[in-house]
């Protein structure tokens, strides 16, 4: 995310983010565990990406995402 930033901060153009399958298998286990909220750690690891300059990103909670912002709105 440091690298991010930094092409954020030297280029106008857009920026990708992907969330790698490890770190959505390690929040998805542990929401299973019932060790941690599985759905704030979820926005908050989007979001982290979201404030380090990503523009778009790929992530595997695409859909439990937009459904949690949907709701947010209503």
């Amino acid at each position: 995310m440091d690298i991010m930033r930094l092409l954020r901060d030297k280029s106008p153009l857009p920026i990708a983010a992907y969330q790698v399958s490890g770190e959505y298998s390690m929040i998805k286990a542990g929401g299973v565990l019932k060790m941690i909220d599985e759905e704030k750690v979820m926005m908050e690891s989007l979001m982290c990406l979201r404030r380090a300059g990503a523009d778009i990103i790929l992530t595997y909670f695409a859909l439990q995402a937009a459904t949690y912002l949907c709701n947010q709105k209503r």
